[in-house]
């Protein structure tokens, strides 16, 4: 292991730097990671280690920043909360106040809040779609426009893995004019010292990670890392993998934008994909600036506090407990709590992801970054990696979050 890891431990923290310390021993392990925790608006750990680039041997370091995939949408989610906030969006009101062109097919009398709760029943584009034109936006929006729901809209839920961003940041276009991610970086970024982006301007590129996978897993490890963490029967569980990852199911679909993102093109390694915006899936921080948003929305962090209780105690309270996940065999039920807990854009605390308390709030990524606040402990917490992980029973982030909660204690 590298000898990088800074020295960013306040006393009574040391669990935490113990935990991090062996996640690059444990599995999968770690290639290059960083953590950071805020309390009570300073930071008590800050932590980083371990390389940036394997293959060119280049060390992780304080001013390294790394793809988080969908932990993204806790950061499109303050954004949007934050119109709130100040009066310009309602959550109840139609998206055609904001966005007349949205109500084609059906979707006219669709809130606000179905976009941010994944109820919308927009998890797919039909297409086609080129990864050129995902990048450009519009056509994006122009097809989201012409869409009709593969439900009737707040009935059912599922995860609107790339589209959330499309369907929220529009919004937010509409409303201050601006992209969703210049918003971010103007009014979240910005006023905290961030470095985070989404769209990563060119002139940072040499301080992204160089990503990897970790091995590939089998089928009945899948199965178990999912029993292991939504503590649900083998029979559920395995119905409920049949269903939703099947290579027609939803939530496959979900994930390719009408052809634009296939995963087979390696786009999320391009310079093209950090450069543009998408509000779901491409921002790039360090665990530190994670952190430090979280942070300002449950405490002042240097004079700065992006969200009142209020705002937190309204954009947190679920809502996927109310509506049935969509694509589910008839006769099976599962609980949010074992599966989606969604909040207004946050997954709320939960067996799959306990964070630090009931009260907990934040958005986990594909491969294994996390990021997440908590109100009553007035914690922001970071974590970051390069060696992608897609086991839903990763052990990293967990095992840094329970350590920040035997700290709490």
């Amino acid at each position: 292991m590298a000898s990088t890891t800074s020295p960013g431990v306040e006393d009574g923290w040391g669990k935490v730097a113990d935990v991090f310390r062996a996640n690059f021993e444990g599995n999968p392990g770690e290639v290059g990671a960083a953590c950071c925790v805020y309390v009570d608006g300073r930071p008590v750990v800050d932590l980083w280690d371990g390389l940036a680039d394997r293959e060119a041997n280049r060390p992780w370091t304080g001013d390294t920043i790394a793809q988080v995939a969908s932990t993204t949408k806790g950061a499109t989610a303050i954004c949007a909360h934050l119109l709130v906030q100040r009066g310009q969006l309602d959550l109840d009101a139609p998206v055609t106040r904001y966005w007349p062109e949205f109500g084609a097919a059906g979707k006219d009398r669709i809130p606000v809040r179905w976009l941010l709760s994944h109820q919308a029943g927009l998890p797919i584009v039909d297409g086609p779609l080129t990864f050129e034109q995902a990048c450009s936006w519009d056509p994006v929006i122009r097809a989201l426009e012409a869409q009709k729901p593969l439900w009737e809209p707040g009935t059912e839920h599922v995860y609107h893995a790339v589209t959330y961003g499309f369907l929220v940041g529009e919004v937010v276009r509409r409303i201050t004019g601006k992209s969703l991610g210049t918003f971010f970086a103007e009014e979240v970024a910005a006023p905290l010292g961030l470095s985070a982006w989404i769209g990563l301007p060119e002139e940072h590129e040499p301080r992204v990670a160089h990503f990897e996978d970790a091995a590939p897993f089998t089928l009945e490890e899948l199965l178990a890392g999912m029993i292991a963490t939504t503590g649900l029967d083998a029979d559920t569980v395995t119905a409920w993998v049949q269903s939703m990852w099947s290579p027609d199911a939803v939530q496959m679909r979900a994930g390719v934008l009408g052809g634009a993102m296939d995963p087979a093109t390696g786009y999320f390694r391009t310079r093209e994909w950090r450069a543009a915006e998408f509000p779901a899936a491409n921002m790039v921080s360090d665990a530190r600036s994670l952190a430090r948003m979280y942070a300002a929305t449950v405490s002042e962090v240097d004079g700065v506090r992006l969200l009142d209780p209020a705002t937190v105690e309204a954009m947190t309270a679920v809502q996927t407990d109310k509506t049935r996940m969509y694509g589910l065999p008839p006769g099976l039920e599962i609980p949010a709590e074992r599966s989606f807990n969604m909040s207004l854009g946050f997954w709320r605390a939960c067996p799959p992801m306990p964070m630090v308390g009931p009260g907990s709030f934040g958005h986990p990524g594909s491969g294994g970054s996390t990021a997440f606040g908590d109100p009553d402990a007035r914690v922001g917490f970071g974590y970051v990696t390069n060696l992608w992980n897609y086991r839903p029973d990763d052990p990293r982030a967990a095992n840094l979050a329970e350590a920040v909660r035997s700290c709490l204690r």
